[in-house]
């Protein structure tokens, strides 16, 4: 799985969203190709669409949770759980790390005065790599 670490934090620095370059050096194993998961995860990058909500990188992660263990039948419950539980986990070691799951904690600032401070290179791109090594855990 490093390879697909190393991957994540490849396109993040090629300038994709930290969303897009998580979800997609995954993606293929759920059958998502690589150009369709970078246009599913274009607009959560920078804690969706620039906002600074939740982590690009979170949700890259949780996307590829969901693609394993998300439920297709509406009343297959253990789906759900099993989801849930993972995400939790996922969000419970990212924190460790990271101290929040929210791009507007992690950073302490706003996305101009982040970029001013060189945050994306550093911060952000610690956020892609800690997501995609977690979340490779989970889906081992």
């Amino acid at each position: 799985m490093e390879n697909r670490v190393n991957d994540a934090v490849k396109l993040f620095e090629e300038g994709f969203a930290c969303s897009q370059a998580v979800f997609a050096a995954f993606s293929d194993r759920y059958g998502v190709d690589k150009n369709t998961a970078l246009k599913i995860a274009s607009g959560f990058g920078g804690g969706i669409a620039r906002k600074q909500e939740v982590s690009g990188a979170v949700s890259g992660a949780i996307m590829l949770i969901g693609c394993r263990d998300g439920k297709t039948d509406s009343n297959d419950q253990i789906a759900q759980k099993k989801t849930y539980e993972n995400v939790e986990s996922f969000c419970q070691k990212f924190v460790e790390r990271n101290n929040s799951i929210t791009c507007s904690k992690i950073l302490g600032c706003d996305m101009p005065t982040a970029k001013e401070r060189g945050l994306f290179g550093t911060l952000c791109t610690k956020c892609v790599r800690d997501a995609a090594e977690i979340v490779s855990e989970i889906l081992e």
